[in-house]
């Protein structure tokens, strides 16, 4: 369950992302400092790729995607107490779902650890 969690919350984070790009094009987040368009650039980039690893079960993607979130927690407040120009729902949505991958890191590693049901079929082979 907390895999698919997981993988709906950075999907989400990837079509909105997706979203301003093809609205905005070369003027998608004009109104922000480089640092920060350049950050939510990239995060087009690795929230599918945190997704693609929780799907695999790669031990990688939950290290990506609690760094991932982090930064983005942290880069989206700032800029909504300094500069504004982000809705306070999202940075409080974007913000649970921090919480949640912070307290499901530690299960889904464990269970990432473990074999799966294809892992132990292919190893009978």
């Amino acid at each position: 369950m907390f895999q698919v969690l997981w993988v709906i919350g950075f999907l989400v984070g990837t079509t909105t992302h997706i979203a301003d790009l093809i609205l905005g094009g070369s003027h998608a987040y004009s109104g922000f400092p480089t640092g920060v368009r350049l950050f939510w650039v990239s995060v087009t980039i690795l929230d599918p790729v945190t997704a693609a690893l929780i799907i695999f079960r790669q031990r990688p993607g939950i290290v990506l995607g609690a760094a991932v979130i982090l930064a983005d927690i942290a880069v989206n407040w700032t800029v909504f107490v300094l500069i504004g120009g982000l809705s306070v729902i999202g940075v409080i949505n974007q913000s649970l779902f921090a919480v949640l991958i912070v307290v499901t890191a530690r299960p889904l590693w464990i269970w990432f650890g473990r074999p799966s049901t294809s892992r132990h079929v292919n190893r009978m082979a």
